[in-house]
Parts: structure tokens; sequence; C-alpha cells
């Protein structure tokens, strides 16, 4: 008999009254989750052919609760604590602190709640602050927040192509901005998989297996990469007096990755193998340009600080088309995924 997690056991389905078909509950477990007679289970029949039984009080009245006692953690971890936390999935921070370290304390917390989305301040009082999440995990599609990432990312490349193009550089005074939006997303998203890896409602509600959250985790993680080279690529063209040339390198590139990512998020709907790869080559031809032209930039020659610039965005560049590439290689293993299939041996 099981006795608590992890314990296993084997047991007989019954036939009652001729039609019916019965299985007993282990009485631990029952105990445990303090039911009654004629109490209501939740019953899930998941795609492995699985049962999933949850008590209908447990799935109404689960909150997640975390508390930090501010005195008793590192000088100035704070912002640390509250971000390891969120990810985690919690509903609600508690903190307790004193009085003298109240203006600290107030400076982590704003900062904490402009990095992320759906906490405020709440129930606050002499020594203690709630901080509670008003936004349930399952009401934001991933997908919703991978869109709004990409748009983020490709605004800022516009905007440089733009700049090689004669517009102002002033395009590009908003970039930090830009970027903060788009961590802040990856943050919701990778908390979003947290809860959804602990709970299998979650997941439903995404609409996602719970593989297929981490992917799109992974997704999410691909384009906060290429936002930091984007936004390195903003700052060296605002402070750089060089003219870039639209239809040279690297800044020709710039648009061949245009074209290869918008194919790959097109790609996370339709999944079809011969556009993904495609993309993949052009990004990997991109990429073996860009190296040509940085030994042709360094050879035989003393470096000039434009030219150090130039190969400073270069570099960018190239890993642009590498992350997307490793964007194109999470699409196959989701469409691989749904097209696995489960059968006895």
């Amino acid at each position: 008999m099981p006795y608590g997690p992890g314990d296993v056991d084997v047991r007989k389905v019954q036939l009652t009254g001729g039609a019916t078909y019965t299985l007993s509950l282990p009485k631990p477990w029952v105990d445990q989750m303090q039911l009654n007679p004629r109490d209501g289970i939740r019953v899930d029949w998941r795609p492995s052919g699985a049962l999933r039984l949850t008590p209908l009080e447990m799935l109404q009245n689960t909150e997640k609760i975390v508390s930090i006692n501010f005195g008793k953690i590192p000088h100035e971890s704070l912002h640390d604590h509250l971000m390891g936390a969120y990810l985690a999935g919690v509903d609600t921070i508690r903190i307790t602190y004193s009085k003298d370290n109240e203006r600290i304390l107030q400076r982590q917390i704003r900062r904490f709640l402009k990095n992320t989305r759906g906490f405020e301040m709440m129930n606050e009082s002499d020594g203690r602050i709630d901080l509670i999440c008003l936004i349930s995990a399952s009401e934001m599609p991933l997908i919703a927040s991978i869109n709004r990432m990409y748009s983020l990312l490709t605004s800022v490349t516009r905007d440089i192509i733009s700049i090689s193009e004669d517009a102002e550089k002033e395009l590009l005074d908003d970039v930090d901005e830009r970027e903060a939006e788009v961590d802040a997303l990856l943050y919701l998203v990778e908390r979003q998989v947290s809860v959804a890896l602990d709970s299998h409602l979650v997941a439903s509600a995404l609409k996602l297996a719970r593989n297929q959250a981490v992917e799109h985790s992974n997704l999410a993680t691909s384009l906060e990469r290429m936002m930091d080279h984007a936004t390195q690529m903003a700052h060296l063209v605002q402070e750089s007096d060089f003219n870039l040339d639209s239809e040279k390198t690297p800044m020709i590139q710039i648009s061949a990755w245009q074209k290869a990512i918008k194919n790959l998020m097109i790609n996370i709907r339709t999944r079809n193998s011969f556009e993904i790869e495609e993309s993949r080559q052009e990004l990997k031809q991109a990429q073996l340009e860009i190296v040509q032209y940085e030994d042709e930039l360094i050879e035989g020659r003393k470096l000039t600080k434009d030219d150090i610039l130039l190969f400073r965005l270069s570099e960018s560049v190239r890993r642009l088309c590498a992350y997307a590439r490793d964007f194109g290689e999470v699409l196959l293993n989701l469409k691989l995924h749904d097209e696995m299939i489960s059968r006895s041996k």
C-alpha cells in the first residue's frame, strides 16, 4: 500500500453492478487530501492514457506563499530573492523588515516591480509588505509574449537599417527601454513555464504539453539573447560617426536575418520542415559571409577606431544569426514532438 509521495501500488479494477468499473483509493492519500464521502475529484485523461486524480478542494484553495526576512539575507540581495520567487511561480511574497532598512527595501522593491509583470504592493504595514500577483499564469498565452518580444527586437533592427539609409539616430533613443521590456517578457514566460511544470491545470489552460512549454521558454530565451546583440548594435551606431551602407556587409546580413527570423516566427504555427531548414541555411550563409568580412577587415593591417566598431557590429550580426538558427532548431523539436506517437510494445 502507498503511504506517501513516490510510493507505488497496484490495485485491481472491480466490476460493480454489472456495468460500472471501480477502483479503490489508498486510505493514506484520502486522509492527506482530507476527503470525505461524496467529495468531488477531477479526473484528467492524459494523452499517454494515464488518468490524473485531483481533489476539487485542492484546485480551488491552493496559494503559493514565500516569506523573506530582509534582515536575514545578504546585503543588496533582496531583488535577486524577489526574482527567484517570481520565477518559481509564487502568488504572494511576504517581506518583513525593520525601520532602519526601509529606504533600501523600497528601492529594491521598485526595481523588482519595474522588471516584472503582474505583481503589486499590497497590505503595507509597519515591518511588513505583501507583494501579490494579480495575473494568473494561465491568462496570457506564451505565444503572445513571444510575438511581442519579436516585435520589439525587429523594431530595433529596422531602425538601425533606417539610420544606415540616412534616418536620424534619435530613432534609437529608447532602445534601452525596449530591451528592458523584452527582459520582462522573458521573465514572464519563464514564470509561466515554471507554474505549468508544477500544475497540469495551467499547462492545460495554456494548451501546451509540459515539454512544449519548456521549448517555448527556449524560443523566448533565443529572442532575448538576440535583443541583447541588437541593443549592442544600436549603441554602436549611436556612438559612431562612420557611414553604414545598407547594401554592404555587415548591414546586408541584417536584412537577411530579418527575412529568416520572420519566416521562423511564421513556422511557430505552421512548422514546415523545408521552410525552417531553408531559413537556417540562409542564416548559416550569412554567418560565413560575416566571418569572411571580419577576416578581410583584420588581415595585414592596423585597425582604426572605425574598423574596431565595424568589427564589433559584424560580430553582433553574426550572433543574431547564430541565435536565430537555435530558434529554428527549437521549432524542429516542437514539430517532432507533435508528430510523435505512443503505442504499446
